[in-house]
Order: structure tokens, then C-alpha cells, then sequence
């Protein structure tokens, strides 16, 4: 099975509003980083599609993350960006997030501002002489619900 085939999988056991998302925001994730290594881990919680300048996950500066409600958009080393409109949630010291409730707003000035500043805030930069990369890293055998109680 090609690694497609296999996201393909892992997100169709989401519901259907939910996998939709997805799709439509890979889609213009992929777009917007075309240089971008996709690195997949189907973990206990949740389906993480991370965007890399490399394959090491430490390098990863934007996540997609699925649950059976909501998709999440994860900036890494975003502690530092400047968020004028206060988009970003989180209090840690790495990562701050968005939760998508279309792929749409991946268009909007101020998420798309912050996806523009962040490669340039991140440690390690995209070679544009690098082609994308599609690679499960792991699937998880053990995993909660992918659809709430009743889908």
C-alpha cells in the first residue's frame, strides 16, 4: 500500500465532516509547502500530519492534527511570532495551535501571515531543491474512538 493509500485509511475512519477538512486542508498545506516532508503518526489520541524541512520529527514547524470533533493546525516554535489578533492558543514553550473549522481559513490574512513568518522564525528552512516526502512513521495498534459516540 503507498503511503497515500495509507492516510487515505487513517482518515477515513474520522467522520465524514471531519475527514473532509482534512483532505481540504492538506491540500492547500501541500500547496503552501510544497518542499515540505509529511511525516504521519496515528497515535492513541490522534492522527498528527507534520511538516518538516527534513524527516527528523524535531524538525517539524506545522502539524495537522485530527480528533473525532475538530482539526487542530499546530505552529511550532511560535512562541515568538507576533499574533496581532490573538489566534494562536497555548501556553507552552514550542508550540501554539489553531483549531480549523474550515480549510478556508488557512486563506485568511492572519493565519496565513503567521505561516508566512514562521519558517523564518523555525531553526531549520525548507530547500526548495527538495520534492515532498509522504512517510507513515508510525500507526498506532492501541487508539481512542476516531468518531464521537453515535457516528
Amino acid at each position: 500500500m503507498t503511503p497515500q493509500a495509507q492516510l487515505d485509511e487513517c482518515i477515513d475512519h474520522y467522520p465524514p465532516e471531519i475527514a473532509k477538512l482534512t483532505r481540504a486542508a492538506l491540500k492547500k498545506m501541500r500547496a503552501r509547502l510544497p518542499h515540505a516532508w509529511q511525516l504521519v503518526y496515528d497515535n492513541y489520541n490522534a492522527l498528527a500530519i507534520g511538516f518538516s524541512p527534513t524527516e527528523k520529527t524535531g524538525d517539524v514547524i506545522f502539524s495537522l492534527a485530527l480528533y473525532p470533533r475538530w482539526v487542530t493546525l499546530f505552529f511550532f516554535h511560535a512562541t515568538k511570532l507576533p499574533d496581532p489578533q490573538k489566534i494562536l492558543k497555548g501556553s507552552g514553550s514550542v508550540v501554539r495551535s489553531v483549531v480549523l473549522k474550515s480549510a478556508a481559513e488557512l486563506d485568511t490574512p492572519a493565519i496565513g501571515d503567521l505561516m508566512n513568518a514562521l519558517p523564518d522564525a523555525a531553526p531549520m528552512k525548507f530547500d526548495r531543491k527538495q520534492k515532498s516526502q509522504l512517510v507513515i512513521r508510525s500507526i498506532s495498534e492501541k487508539q481512542r474512538p476516531r468518531r464521537p459516540k453515535g457516528l
